[in-house]
């Protein structure tokens, strides 16, 4: 009988200094994360090169992922390391902007078959572009949709800028934000780790980022949907509870259950 795979959820944190194979040697070391803040999904390993490359940081997408290897703290990835060595510079302590996207799609020509979910706005799967509509035509239309709107379509950020951000309420600010935790199967970001104030009984506690109006990056806030008499009775978080297997279910089956707490989607 064969074992069915079990999806697990991961600290952001903790994949932090995983090292890069490439089919040829190692890249790096994982150094930072760029995440869509709205889609709430995983895009991109900032990586630190060794001395080959002399230490540069380069943008690796989840879309060049090979299975992890959780023991040995790894990402092989469908890449080389000329491959890498000549690809776009980009300065990864600023946002990532819609053309440099474009260079590193150009570049590594990333595999259609990889990935879940989209990123940008539209035909977009797992950081490569949907095989049934050419690429210039999509662009063309990521750049009309932005023309349209008020606010830029793009929100590609870094996690490192986001650490320590406040989390508030529409009453009160309850705490900083801390980790996130990761999907390990498409890289989806369901949970924020909050480190919780006076407020609270517990130091940790999670909050699912589908209640998350929008991140203030001038303000250094996220602005969270549900209120504070809600979040005060979820239950405490602990690093250890992500070694259970039905971790996940457990949680969501909390977040479901409207007797937990007042309304509250613990």
């Amino acid at each position: 009988m064969i074992k069915k795979e079990v999806n697990m959820l991961r600290s952001i944190l903790s994949l932090r200094n995983f090292s890069i194979r490439a089919t040829d040697g190692e890249i790096g070391k994982v150094k930072d994360f760029y995440f869509d803040d709205q889609a709430w999904t995983l895009r991109y390993l900032v990586v630190e090169t060794g001395n080959w490359l002399m230490g540069r940081k380069v943008l690796i997408s989840t879309a060049a992922l090979h299975a992890p290897d959780w023991d040995n703290r790894t990402f092989p990835v469908d890449l080389t390391t000329d491959q890498v060595k000549h690809s776009p510079d980009i300065d990864t302590e600023k946002p990532v902007t819609r053309e440099q996207e474009t260079d590193l799609h150009n570049h590594y020509s990333w595999p259609l078959d990889r990935g879940g979910i989209g990123f940008l706005t539209t035909g977009m799967v797992g950081g490569v572009i949907a095989p049934d509509i050419p690429f210039e035509e999509r662009i063309a239309m990521e750049a009309h949709r932005g023309e349209t709107r008020e606010e830029s379509p793009r929100h590609l950020r870094s996690f490192k800028h986001l650490t320590d951000f406040s989390v508030r309420t529409s009453e009160d600010n309850i705490g900083e934000l801390h980790d996130f935790l990761l999907n390990d199967n498409d890289w989806s970001i369901p949970y924020m780790v909050i480190e919780a104030g006076n407020w609270y009984s517990g130091d940790k506690l999670l909050a699912p980022t589908k209640f998350v109006d929008r991140v203030e990056w001038e303000g250094m806030s996220v602005n969270y949907l549900k209120s504070t008499a809600s979040l005060r009775n979820a239950p405490e978080f602990d690093y250890d509870q992500l070694d259970r297997e039905d971790f996940i279910s457990t949680y969501e089956n909390a977040n479901s259950n409207p007797e937990s707490n007042s309304g509250s989607n613990y």
